[in-house]
């Protein structure tokens, strides 16, 4: 690659894609390439260089009716999004997840004659695949974290490929868990059980008070056990804060460090989400749950073509990972399952979860990078 500046265009709309971004610009500056980045990110991507005209948790909305009160802000920043890629003329786009925002976005910027790319698939498998077609006007090349996403857009004549996850590779880099708590001030002689509510505000309104009934029963049960919660932000460690105010739990909570936290832990209690793939590549044992207001679980039930909505779950074709979904999520019922997980059914997930990390593969970032050159070279 030459030693040219080449300018990107990116958009991460949460902090899982602000991660994959930041590992993928930061190898492509170890080659060699001069960057010239502009767009919407987070830390991660900023400390790449990027110029964001927003903070990226203005875009982090969950659910079918959430969207729609905050619908005039998104909209805003997606025409100011826009206006500023014209401006910049990057030679490419590149969308981070976040589909219902970018992707309008790419199909806009590739209407301008722009070359564009998007990283992490929407979940074309799982509902909407009618979303395809648009995918097909809105994008050059569709990168995919997991390998049967690929024969899904080879079938609707769209250039895909699979890149793999980063976190196979990071985890090299990680320290003992051991060498975590100690770091986290997290106690070494207890039983850890990381508690992962999401990092989106509707998300933890939902899940925390459900989550922290099932914490208290499980302290009854279990008397070495000690609770670690790693909030993604100061508003979540606020609202996380505020929902434990009124318990009397050995539970830590940690600002940032959700990978660290997993890593250090021996089971979770998670939202169903990308981080579950993370602590399933990390094998570690978990139980799988998720809330969301009423009216948009009645209408995402009937739209979703999946048997399971865990990615473990999905990419093993069996419900190998407990899931307790709405209704069912109740604090007995949790309760109940990450018992079960910490008496030592966790450890036939533990056997799977490295079956199934082989099917991806590592080595993202460098994948990645392969993947777009062909649609920047020769500018």
């Amino acid at each position: 690659m030459s030693t040219d500046t080449l300018r990107l265009g990116m958009c991460a709309g949460e902090s899982s894609g602000d991660i994959l971004a930041g590992s993928v610009l930061r190898s492509w500056k170890q080659r060699g390439t001069q960057l010239d980045l502009a767009g919407i990110g987070g830390e991660r991507m900023q400390a790449e260089g990027l110029n964001s005209i927003c903070a990226i948790d203005r875009l982090a909305v969950m659910g079918l009716i959430e969207p729609l009160k905050r619908l005039p802000e998104l909209l805003s920043i997606r025409r100011k999004l826009i206006s500023q890629q014209s401006a910049f003329e990057p030679e490419l786009f590149v969308g981070i997840d976040s589909p219902d925002f970018n992707l309008p976005v790419e199909r806009r910027l590739k209407s301008f004659g722009m070359r564009t790319a998007h990283l992490v698939s929407p979940s074309v498998w799982a509902w909407r695949r009618g979303r395809l077609k648009g995918i097909k006007q809105s994008v050059d090349k569709m990168l995919c974290l997991l390998p049967f996403e690929v024969d899904i857009y080879d079938q609707a004549g769209i250039d895909a490929v699979c890149v793999g996850h980063p976190l196979i590779d990071e985890l090299q880099q990680l320290p003992a868990s051991d060498d975590l708590r100690h770091s986290l001030g997290l106690p070494t002689d207890k039983t850890l059980l990381a508690v992962l509510p999401g990092s989106r505000e509707a998300e933890v309104r939902h899940l925390m008070p459900v989550f922290s009934s099932a914490m208290k029963s499980l302290h009854q049960r279990h008397s070495d056990l000690h609770f670690v919660i790693p909030a993604a932000n100061v508003q979540r460690h606020e609202q996380i804060q505020s929902a434990l105010q009124h318990t009397d739990l050995p539970v830590s909570l940690v600002l940032g460090k959700g990978r660290e936290v997993m890593h250090s832990s021996d089971a979770i209690l998670i939202a169903s989400g990308t981080a579950t793939l993370e602590a399933m590549l990390m094998r570690k044992p978990m139980v799988i749950s998720y809330r969301m207001a009423t009216v948009s679980w009645s209408i995402l039930s009937r739209m979703v073509k999946t048997q399971h909505v865990g990615l473990p779950n999905i990419l093993a074709g069996e419900e190998i990972v407990p899931e307790l979904l709405q209704h069912e999520a109740t604090p007995s019922a949790l309760a109940d399952a990450v018992s079960r997980v910490l008496d030592g059914a966790g450890a036939h997930q533990v056997l799977r979860f490295d079956e199934l990390a082989g099917l991806i593969g590592g080595n993202f970032a460098e994948r990645t990078i392969d993947a777009l050159l062909p649609l920047v070279e020769g500018r």
